[in-house]
């Protein structure tokens, strides 16, 4: 009973932390709305794979090693949240005056939309946040293997995502397809996502940063 409370608690924390408008979900959304529900769809798989990566890492004490090198972390934090913005102003470029939605910003094919969404959730100075802070704080020794309870940890993490951001994908990719004839509506909306992509990279640096 202990260890479902436990796991109940930590699906809280996760759910409260990804339902909650970030990086990887204005990222989900500007796919979206640019190449359809397929592409939305496939940038979650992309920040699927990059959680995988995240809980790996901490398993492997990657995460204990940038706690102790101050310097180490703030160098993954400011790489994070400079690519994080180039997304955002990205978007905010591609967004042209005329009104169209951007179809050529970002990746261009499947796969390359994938990989985008892996390296935006790899970089997201939030996701090294929790996993540091948090993460650890749910490895308990009696319950076993600690590699054991990262795989069951990061599936909570995966299937949450999968719901939250797969929900956001499918909305985004429908409204969409039916703002065809409202270009001045979809480039508010794209614009709105790229500065939320900015915002999120400069307050989540700035918050995380670590005096060495």
């Amino acid at each position: 009973m202990d260890s479902l409370a436990h796991l109940w608690l930590f699906f809280l924390m996760v759910f409260g932390i990804i339902v909650l408008p970030g990086m990887d979900m204005a990222f989900v959304l500007a796919s979206s709305l640019r190449g359809g529900r397929h592409s939305g769809l496939l940038a979650v798989a992309g920040i699927i794979a990059g959680g995988v990566c995240h809980v790996g890492a901490s398993a492997l004490g990657i995460g204990l090693l940038l706690q102790v090198v101050p310097g180490l972390f703030n160098a993954v934090l400011l790489a994070g949240a400079a690519y994080i913005a180039w997304i955002g102003i990205s978007l905010l470029r591609s967004a042209s005056a005329a009104g169209a939605l951007p179809k050529a910003y970002g990746a261009s094919t499947p796969m390359a939309t994938f990989r985008q969404g892996m390296l935006t959730s790899l970089l997201n100075p939030k996701a090294y946040l929790f996993m540091f802070a948090v993460f650890p704080q749910f490895f308990r020794p009696q319950l076993g293997s600690v590699w054991t309870q990262a795989l069951v940890l990061g599936v909570i993490i995966s299937l949450t995502q999968a719901a939250v951001y797969g929900t956001v994908a499918v909305a985004a990719g429908g409204a969409g397809a039916g703002l065809d004839g409202r270009p001045r509506l979809q480039v508010l909306i794209v614009r709105a996502a790229g500065a939320m992509l900015i915002f999120g990279a400069a307050l989540t640096a700035m918050q995380g940063w670590r005096g060495i």
